[in-house]
């Protein structure tokens, strides 16, 4: 059965394992995404969440004491409070949660009722044996036990089991669906905690874990005979030099290490075939990824396993170790000379591409080979298991001989622009190809029968002389060539070297040299037939053998080792960022590995998935440019401290014998310089053309924008925590000085932006107003949630952006009750005004210490607050009118209370917190009305209109 037949829309066989195994990746993707998302008090990293909530959150041993646990919350009201109040909270993600581990259970049974299906007959003319033997169906067999595998190591790897058992626990006593799922307790039992973390392996690890929902045997058994002995990708053609084997068949590693986890008895007692596989995979490697950069290093993983640790002895030999790597490292040095050497302005165009396209592609090959064996086992830890002492003592045997790894750096570099290049020209030639294949053959026909018409006598040519065998030969030839076709490419091809030879013997029988017009004529048609013979190499298949070479998707996470070479590099050259895209790009096509059978399923998770792995290619290239804004911020500084500090300002008026020291030239010629290189990195990065990563579009000047943005947000979050920070046991309060540090740092920022928005091309003054709102806007929603009910997370508040993130701060030791600097600002204020240790004097609008009476606050603080935190806040108006016939009512009111004398004490600290609140909120207000009309007194007086 055909590959096309297998995957029919008539066909349920191969349209079930294909969506099942397009539903798998997503799954992956999903897993990834959610990693993120963990909520803190799940991790129980802060002690005081774990104090607060251990009577609510619970991991698996609550099964065993379930009825305990739900009576001590139901006999403790301030339980059941916190009770509620965490589930209204939380169980929107703990349901994200639990339908991701559920849908890594319900893929192993169905993967499992798949292959019964196969053995029951349901599938007709299908059995799993002729599934097998398909193309398309070995390949989506062994990717779906393989893609289970990787499953269950990512989501121990990135959600540690004591965290899952937490989440799943929680969704268990919230859910109101958890009678109807029936199968919780599967999910439970395959993903309870497994006891790994980096630093320690459990026993019998993975094996045991990969039994817990075990896949057929059957399956398993097939799958790991073909990917023992097939090349069920064929890889191989891409890759025909013996020495590149390993590489051509790097991914079927990959998945054979996965599914051995499946059949340990293989690992553990069957030598003859792991030395046969560890001859044919591993042969001069032992560091592997097995999914988008998840890297493994066979050294540590296979440890445990004595017929593999034997099979793979060999290869960690120290002779073939320093063999290897000073073979590779010997190839490094070649291949980036000749790719500089290529690389030079005009090395490359669309000639050179066409007549050298196979030179090109071994160069492009063995470029991918050396790069990746290089990156793989230099790289200083590994995704899934920690390095223990034997693998990093192998590690720096490779180190030893590689010693630079800004080498390798500079190879990536070079071989992601040379690929690009190709890939550029070789589109457009085979956009080309057809009409330039005419053009030629039409070119080859006419001077063929000019030629004709020269030997004919009917256009005559100084010293030619007619000749009726040469007239009918060249107009055979022309006939010849007409009859070229392009659909028929070998048959052409033959013909069109014929034809080349046969014009080579006419000129030296015949001595036609002796006329130039001649000459140049078969010269001419040559040179066109040679470039119809390149023209039949233009094919797609090219440019799939390109991106089969350029595969790079085991650097999806090791290329954060290289980010500190890359900025480093960006810092010293701002240029090199337009270098960079076309590593950018080279990553970008990492993707296409998930979402290859998504796509060809369908599949509605298409758009998610490509969503994920876009944005998170995105942010790395964002963490990578960021240098520049850095960089940027850095020099800004230095320019406003000469501009506040050293450089005098100018007087109005300058008598002449001062003007030299007014002028201050070299301080004067540091601002310019420093100015000059904030402008050349602003450059660097405007000169990156606009990329689409994915499924996403990065321009370059809006990149720039939120690098100052995210930057901008940092200096102004960092400026606000470090500042406002107070001793509550301070006697003289500290809020005053504090506020005019802060006013003072926020003035230099703010001066620094305006000197150099026009050097860089932004809106400095927008840009300012709309991150401080920003920073001050999250810090209130995040403060607020001690007083709510159902908590806001961080990612749902509306002010959080993951591309320009508003860093948090952990608590500061003197206010823990306080989540941040608006916390600290508001209980600072409330302590220094208390009303038993200040009197507020209206007619000063001021408050007074009781016992020194000296002014304490007054309107020019809160002016002083405004000018700090540059933010126009919400206020409630309070109530202000005076109560008529006071004496009378009054003494009305007192009668009445002192009937109540004995719950009047309890009254008192929150009558005389609510009249502090609401004289504060008073001042508050007055200021920032005062300030709107100062600042902005059309949009005022609009808005006082409106409120008429």
């Amino acid at each position: 059965m055909s590959a096309d037949d297998f995957l029919a829309d008539n066909n349920p066989c191969g349209t079930y394992l294909l969506k099942l195994v397009s539903r798998g990746n997503a799954i992956i993707a999903e897993l990834l995404r959610l990693k993120d998302y963990i909520p803190s008090v799940f991790k129980w990293d802060k002690k005081q969440d774990q104090i607060k909530y251990a009577d609510i959150v619970s991991d698996f041993s609550y099964f065993e004491k379930l009825d305990e646990f739900d009576k001590k919350i139901e006999n403790d009201m301030t339980l059941q409070d916190l009770d509620d109040e965490f589930r209204e909270s939380h169980i929107d993600i703990l349901e994200r949660f639990y339908n991701a581990f559920e849908s890594i259970q319900k893929y192993a049974s169905d993967l499992n009722g798949y292959i019964e299906d196969l053995e029951d007959g349901v599938y007709i003319q299908q059995t799993l044996e002729s599934v097998i033997l398909c193309e398309e169906g070995k390949q989506l067999l062994c990717e779906s036990v393989h893609l289970y595998g990787v499953m269950l190591i990512v989501v121990d790897l990135h959600i540690s089991g004591d965290i899952r058992e937490r989440l799943l626990v929680s969704y268990y006593r919230y859910s109101a669906q958890r009678a109807s799922s029936s199968n919780i307790d599967d999910v439970c039992k395959l993903l309870r905690s497994t006891g790994f973390s980096l630093a320690k392996r459990p026993p019998n690890y993975p094996e045991d874990y990969f039994r817990r929902t075990p896949i057929k045997d059957e399956l398993i058994d097939l799958v790991i005979g073909r990917l023992r002995s097939d090349d069920i990708y064929n890889q191989i053609s891409a890759y025909p030099h013996p020495d590149h084997r390993s590489t051509a068949l790097a991914n079927q590693a990959a998945m054979l290490y996965i599914c051995l986890y499946f059949q340990p008895k293989t690992l553990h007692n069957q030598s003859a075939r792991m030395r046969e596989t560890v001859d044919k995979f591993f042969n001069n490697n032992w560091v592997i990824s097995i999914y988008m950069g998840l890297t493994v290093n066979l050294v540590d993983a296979w440890e445990p396993y004595k017929a593999a640790r034997q099979a793979l002895a060999n290869t960690l030999q120290p002779d073939n170790i320093k063999r290897e790597a000073t073979e590779y490292v010997r190839q490094l040095e070649q291949l980036i000379e000749t790719l500089q050497h290529k690389l030079k302005a005009g090395g490359i165009n669309k000639m050179n591409v066409l007549e050298h396209i196979n030179k090109d592609i071994n160069l492009v090959r063995k470029c991918n080979v050396t790069l990746r064996w290089l990156m793989l086992h230099t790289t200083s830890s590994y995704s899934v298991m920690e390095a223990t002492k034997k693998s990093k003592q192998i590690r720096d045997m490779v180190v030893d001989v590689i010693q630079n790894n800004s080498r390798i750096f500079q190879l990536l570099l070079d071989t992601s622009e040379f690929e690009l290049e190709i890939k550029e020209h070789f589109k457009v030639l085979l956009q080309e190809r057809e009409s330039e294949w005419d053009k030629c053959k039409t070119g080859g026909i006419e001077r063929m029968n000019e030629l004709s018409d020269v030997f004919s006598g009917v256009k005559s040519l100084a010293r030619v002389e007619q000749n009726e065998n040469l007239q009918k030969w060249f107009a055979e030839i022309s006939n010849q060539i007409s009859l070229l076709k392009l659909e028929e490419p070998v048959e052409s091809s033959n013909k069109i070297v014929r034809l080349i030879q046969a014009l080579d013997e006419v000129q030296g029988f015949h001595q036609l040299t002796s006329n130039a017009m001649v000459t140049q004529l078969l010269s001419e048609t040559r040179k066109l037939l040679h470039q119809m013979v390149h023209g039949n190499n233009i094919k797609e298949s090219v440019l799939i053998n390109l991106q089969i070479i350029g595969d790079f998707s085991y650097a999806w996470k090791m290329i954060e080792t290289y980010t500190s070479l890359m900025q480093t590099s960006i810092k010293t050259e701002p240029s090199l960022v337009s270098k960079l895209r076309a590593t950018f790009l080279k990553l970008s096509s990492a993707m296409e590995i998930p979402l290859m059978r998504i796509n060809q399923a369908q599949s509605p998770d298409l758009v998610s998935v490509s969503h994920y792995y876009s944005h998170e290619l995105v942010g790395y290239i964002r963490r990578v440019v960021q240098i520049i804004p850095k960089s940027m911020f850095a020099k800004m500084a230095d320019i406003v401290h000469l501009q506040t500090h050293v450089i005098k300002e100018l007087p109005t008026r300058l008598d002449k014998d001062k003007l030299k020291e007014y002028a201050q030239l070299e301080e004067r010629m540091k601002v310019a310089k420093l100015t000059h290189q904030v402008s050349v990195f602003t450059e660097g990065v405007l000169r990156m053309k606009s990329t689409l990563v994915g499924i996403v579009r990065i321009d370059p000047k809006q990149l720039l924008e939120d690098g100052i943005r995210k930057e901008l947000v940092y200096h102004l979050a960092t400026a606000l925590h470090n500042s406002l920070t107070f001793n509550p046991k301070s006697k003289a309060s500290e809020l005053g000085d504090k506020l005019n540090q802060l006013a003072a740092i926020m003035d230099g920022h703010r001066r620094s932006f305006e000197y150099i928005q026009d050097y860089i091309g932004i809106y400095g003054l927008k840009i300012w107003q709309e991150e401080l709102s920003r920073v001050i806007g999250f810090s209130v929603d995040m403060e607020c949630n001690s007083f709510l009910r159902v908590k806001m997370h961080e990612w749902k508040s509306i002010h959080q952006n993951k591309a320009i993130p508003i860093p948090t701060f952990a608590p500061v030791p003197s206010d823990p009750q306080s989540v941040n600097f608006v916390g600290r600002l508001a209980r600072e204020l409330i302590r220094i005004t208390d009303p038993r240790t200040t009197v507020y004097a209206e007619s000063a609008t001021a408050w007074f210490d009781q016992r020194t009476q000296k002014e304490v606050v007054n309107l020019k603080f809160f002016r002083l607050t405004i000018i700090a935190m540059s933010d126009i806040a919400k206020a409630l108006s309070p109530n202000l009118l005076n109560i008529g016939n006071p004496g009378k009512t009054y003494v009305q009111l007192v009668n009445r209370c002192m009937n109540a004398h004995k719950i009047w004490p309890q009254y008192l600290d929150c009558v005389l917190r609510v009249g502090q609140l609401q004289l504060l909120r008073k001042h508050i207000f007055y200021q920032l009305n005062t300030s709107c009309k100062f600042e902005s007194k059309h949009l005022a007086a609009a808005l006082e209109t409106l409120n008429e």
